[in-house]
């Protein structure tokens, strides 16, 4: 499990690690716990601690990446067995996505742990909405154990409109929405975004500043390795629904980008390798920027980096793919580069819903 900065030095508790505040909604009942890599009580995972309290803990749900957090993006995972417990480990990331009643048979209660990016388009928001959804329809409590949000600081991006609804994006929300993934569970039940209300309690951190910034002790997935990763992934992920790599396979994902039909004096080349063994351009030269040593710390997503490499690449025909606008939650944006905007114009269009989610979003904080 890979580590790198002290949880310590953040002086904020994750409701994880505030065993007293949950465990008398565990206690002497069957548990299934969703979780993966980050869902630890400072070095121990908390399946684990729950199984040395005589937590009856009868299996795991698995998101995207998976239990060990080293699948790649987008990879099919097959449900599996726990070799350190022995526990059934459920893929919520291939046959099904969301919880089946036969899955959820016999089950009391589900622990939801797992920590989010704050990111519209990182899927465990969307393993959160399927599994309360699933847990309301079978009758079935849910206890999320909150955890800070590493890109709190501000809000911005193209709220989802409903027809660009997938896996990447269910909601109507904009690309960054500044909640922690307690807040955002309130708001799809509060919202009645799943059919039916869910049993659902909330656990809070002890010590957590909204204001404050968080540094994630452990990779959330193979390729957010690092703070500057977390920090520019909102505004490099939307490269995913184009021809420029975001440095999958190299040691620095999510820090560059590039491709060969760009020009420039900076150059990387993606290769296979664990997380990311396919990647986009394998094999070939990608001429681009590097982030990685640049001080910046974003506070808004930056689009000019988008629409510079649209404008500057020597196959605009095949600049988007149809993955964009689910990224997106839109075709608006897609649309406004290609007719020419500049990122000013392109923001101004966003404002009007964003002022109607910011409303929607009071309801639910449970920090100030």
């Amino acid at each position: 499990m890979t580590l790198y900065c002290d949880i310590n030095a953040n002086n904020i508790i994750p409701a994880s690690h505030r065993i007293n505040s949950y465990i008398h909604f565990i206690k002497n009942k069957n548990v299934a716990i969703i979780s993966n890599q980050t869902s630890v009580i400072h070095n121990t995972h908390i399946v684990d601690t729950l199984i040395q309290l005589n937590i009856n803990v009868k299996k795991v749900f698995a998101p995207e990446h998976g239990f060990r957090g080293e699948k790649d993006a987008g990879e099919i995972i097959n449900d599996n067995f726990d070799k350190k417990t022995g526990l059934p480990i459920i893929s919520l990331y291939g046959k099904n996505k969301k919880p089946t009643k036969f899955q959820l048979e016999n089950i009391d209660v589900i622990l939801f742990d797992i920590q989010d990016v704050g990111v519209r388009f990182y899927t465990y928001l969307s393993t959160l909405h399927y599994v309360m959804e699933a847990a309301a329809e079978n009758n079935i409590p849910v206890v999320v154990l909150d955890r800070p949000n590493p890109n709190n600081h501000y809000i911005d991006g193209p709220v989802l409109k409903k027809e660009f609804s997938s896996f990447v994006g269910l909601h109507p929300v904009p690309i960054v929405y500044a909640m922690t993934i307690g807040e955002y569970a309130k708001m799809i039940n509060g919202e009645n975004w799943i059919k039916k209300k869910c049993d659902l309690t909330v656990i809070k951190m002890k010590d957590y500043n909204r204001e404050q910034e968080y540094q994630l002790p452990i990779k959330p997935s193979p390729n957010l390795p690092n703070t500057k990763s977390i920090n520019l992934y909102p505004s490099l992920c939307l490269f995913e629904g184009t021809n420029v790599s975001i440095g999958r396979g190299t040691d620095t994902p999510f820090q560059q980008f590039g491709s060969p039909f760009l020009k420039g004096n900076y150059n990387f080349i993606p290769k296979s390798k664990n997380g990311s063994k396919n990647p986009k351009h394998k094999g070939l030269k990608c001429y681009g920027t590097n982030l990685q040593y640049l001080d910046i710390h974003l506070n808004s997503i930056n689009l000019n980096w988008l629409i510079n490499c649209y404008n500057e690449t020597t196959n605009k025909e095949k600049f988007f793919n149809s993955f964009f606008d689910k990224l997106a939650g839109t075709n608006r944006l897609r649309n406004d580069i290609i007719s020419g905007k500049n990122e000013s114009e392109i923001k101004k269009s966003w404002q009007k819903d964003l002022k109607s989610f910011l409303q929607i979003r009071e309801k639910y904080l449970i920090y100030r």
